[in-house]
């Protein structure tokens, strides 16, 4: 099927009419930020109009009444997760649910110490671990396990496997990797996680609400994620947790008068009651206008379905990695990500020694890529509002850079941000 048919038949093309979309600009950044859809500004404005008419009633009244709101939107992303409704919550951020997970469900006790990460994991999961390490008087530099990866594009569950000793108390592990967007085998490690003892928590930033998960009937332990990605709540959006139920109960390593049972939290005690469900684990007052665009997106994915976004989103890919292979391979471009469909997520990463120049190049030219040292530009095609067509432009565009060489314009700076 040609990509011009493929823009004709497409059952979600109406999804784009609700995209603030700029004109003659292709972007293909969503997996870095996702773009502002017109129900999420709806859904903001509508929290500031509660604000401007009820003030402090709005925390109990309204269409959605803040004191509920983190509750309400977990109970909205759960299915996303295959989760159950009290095991999603969203509050803080990725980094501070990720302390919240460890300083929770991080037990160490002699000859079970010791944390494993990935080699090449986004930085955030590596900073975390080695400071619980260090605050539990443990030493990084022995009590965390680092799994190598190759070339930080792709890894072996084998090599996981291997290193899941029985002195590993705690996985972090991603879903999906950043910068490949290789996905990991779930279902496996959760299961070899439950035989080892191990607690796994895993890190969806790059896959929550690209890829359907089923994290419950898995059996993970708990997960962290951000919403400003494949989920579109905007730059700086409050993050998500899951905590399956096993571990409701279990009182919160780092405390909050939020983290309270909801029915009990204005008995204003010192001590706490905290709530049965993934509530417990919010330490904060939740920041309202910070998670209402997330209510507008969760609208857009409710009407299309998950499915239906996940199959649109593999098709995007896939034509990304077929032209890529026959017009940009030539060009001194490989693919970074696995071929396989249920191996990839919603991302598409190319490897080439000049990333950072041409991801300037492209930029310069209206189609925004993201780049990652050192040498990957990564095309995330959004199943919400990239259209077939926007891919084919894209990658004609990147050919043509490629061969006029116009990206040698630009300073060769590796930079973190193209």
């Amino acid at each position: 099927m040609t990509w011009e048919a493929l823009d004709r038949d497409d059952p979600l093309a109406w999804l784009r009419g609700e995209f603030h979309l700029s004109p003659g600009v292709i972007y293909l950044d969503g997996n870095s930020l996702g773009l502002l859809s017109k129900p999420a500004e709806r859904a903001l404005l509508e929290a500031l109009e509660t604000w401007k008419r009820r003030g402090i009633d709005g925390w109990l009244g309204g269409g959605h009444p803040w004191f509920h709101f983190a509750e309400e939107l977990g109970a909205r992303i759960a299915p996303l997760l295959g989760a159950e409704a009290d095991e999603v919550l969203i509050a803080g951020s990725t980094s501070i649910n990720l302390h919240q997970m460890l300083a929770t469900l991080f037990r160490p006790e002699p000859g079970r110490d010791k944390i494993l990460i990935e080699e090449d994991a986004f930085p955030t999961d590596a900073h975390v671990a080695k400071s619980h390490l260090k605050l539990r008087g443990l030493d990084p530099g022995r009590n965390l396990v680092v799994v190598p990866s190759a070339g930080g594009t792709a890894i072996d569950e084998a090599a996981i496997i291997a290193a899941m000793r029985d002195d590993v108390a705690f996985a972090i592990l991603p879903t999906a990797l950043y910068r490949s967007g290789q996905l990991l085998d779930v279902a496996r490690l959760a299961a070899l996680a439950r035989e080892k003892g191990v607690t796994l928590c895993l890190d969806a930033c790059h896959s929550a609400g690209a890829v359907a998960h089923r994290f419950h009937d898995q059996g993970v332990d708990c997960a962290v994620f951000c919403t400003y990605k494949y989920l579109n709540a905007g730059p700086g959006a409050v993050a998500g947790l899951y905590v399956h139920r096993k571990h409701h109960g279990t009182a919160p390593g780092l405390a909050g008068w939020f983290s309270s049972a909801k029915d009990r939290q204005f008995d204003m005690k010192n001590e706490l009651d905290p709530a049965d469900t993934a509530g417990a684990y919010q330490i904060g007052t939740p920041h309202i206008l910070s998670m209402a665009p997330l209510l507008g997106t969760l609208e857009l994915i409710e009407r299309a379905g998950m499915a239906s976004l996940r199959a649109r989103s593999l098709k995007l890919t896939g034509l990304l990695m077929d032209l890529a292979e026959r017009d940009l391979a030539p060009q001194g471009f490989t693919l970074a990500t696995p071929r396989e469909e249920h191996r990839r997520g919603g991302h598409v990463a190319l490897r080439h020694a000049e990333a950072a120049r041409l991801c300037k190049a492209l930029k310069q030219q209206d189609v925004i890529p993201d780049f990652r040292p050192p040498d990957i530009v990564r095309l995330s095609p959004s199943p919400l509002y990239t259209s077939f067509a926007e891919v084919v432009g894209a990658v004609a565009i990147l050919k043509r850079i490629a061969q006029e060489k116009t990206y040698l314009q630009f300073p060769n700076l590796r930079d973190t941000v193209a």
